[in-house]
């Protein structure tokens, strides 16, 4: 159990290492307002914070540094949320004043900017996009025995697919199969897509027109929507400026994960709601011990869901970034469930 002198010394001893990146001394404690202690009862404590494993000792300063216990323990129990200024929640705001229908560039945007605000890597795992539903689908002929369907989904998403036109089939005949298609598949998962059209094409189209059917078979051959989860970054090397990467090494790993986050998915906290923060080893993943990922969720509607991630030194700003991560999450959730009402409506 930490005294409550001990605690007012571990915390100042974080907060003062994540904005200089140097170790901290007892003296440099005893000149702040809010540690009135002599430095050697300020020494005292450190060394028996560095006892309970909470501080650690540098080989080349007398200072301490927090240890990954103690920064567990900072982000437990002692982490209070940092005030965000009007300006920057005002930065943050202005992703949605252009009123964009696609969530994909809501989302890239959304990276970019947590990037700026924080200095840090900001990873986003995009909307499953097999998840969306088609609100409508258009076929344009490309040549004379080729053409490309555009299906919008219900979230601004476009997925086009070029298909083979068989021979014999005129511009009306592509119209009705697309007034067909229409009628019975919007609302429909894209990865439902396939077998929806199977079925189409085994009963309605053959009531209506039963050449139509090879035009269908086409199509549907080139329907195949294959999960993938979209990542977007903001700030790519950012990481690297921070003095803990200067070593070749370090940055060489960081730099192949994130060339590999769709391999580690666990990373990003699918199944957990709010904010999750993983530091150092806690990740599991080679590369990742000198670094801290705080994950937020964000959902759209009430079936899909999405993560952002960012990605510092294990002496990240926790305060700044969770604060940032809940307005930004709050917000986007908002905007792309109202991009959602907009396509329904």
């Amino acid at each position: 159990m930490l005294t409550n002198r001990q605690l007012l010394i571990l915390q100042v001893t974080v907060d003062d290492f994540i904005e200089t990146a140097q170790p901290v001394g007892s003296r440099q404690l005893s000149k702040k307002e809010e540690v009135p202690f002599s430095p050697a009862t300020i020494r005292n404590d450190m060394a028996d914070l560095e006892d309970m494993g909470f501080l650690e000792k540098t080989h080349t300063s007398s200072g301490r540094v927090p240890s990954e216990k103690g920064y567990r323990y900072y982000v437990d129990n002692l982490l209070t949320p940092q005030l965000i200024s009007k300006d920057e929640i005002k930065q943050i705001r202005s992703i949605f004043e252009e009123r964009m229908v696609e969530t994909e560039q809501i989302i890239r945007k959304s990276a970019n900017i947590l990037s700026e605000l924080t200095n840090y890597t900001s990873i986003m795992l995009g909307l499953d996009v097999r998840k969306h539903r088609v609100k409508r689908l258009s076929i344009v002929p490309l040549t004379d025995d080729s053409a490309v369907a555009i299906i919008v989904t219900d979230s601004g998403h476009v997925e086009n697919r070029v298909f083979s036109i068989p021979e014999n089939f005129t511009a009306s005949d592509i119209e009705r199969m697309v007034n067909i298609i229409n009628e019975h598949l919007v609302g429909v998962h894209l990865h439902e897509l396939q077998s929806k059209l199977e079925i189409v094409t085994q009963s309605v189209l053959r009531q209506n027109s039963g050449r139509l059917n090879a035009l269908v078979g086409s199509l549907n051959k080139a329907m195949t929507i294959e999960h993938e989860d979209k990542v977007y970054y903001g700030g790519k090397m950012q990481l690297l400026s921070q003095p803990e990467f200067n070593d070749v090494e370090k940055a060489k790993s960081i730099m192949y994960w994130m060339e590999h986050v769709n391999e580690f998915p666990g990373l990003f906290h699918l199944n957990k709601k709010g904010i999750n923060i993983s530091i150092g080893s806690e990740n599991n993943q080679f590369g990742m011990d000198n670094c801290s990922i705080i994950t937020a969720s964000y959902d759209i509607g009430e079936e899909q869901s999405g993560s952002i991630a960012i990605i510092g030194p294990t002496r990240m700003d926790y305060r700044r970034v969770v604060s940032l991560l809940d307005v930004i999450s709050g917000d986007l959730s908002r905007e792309l469930s109202r991009i959602l009402r907009g396509q329904h409506g």
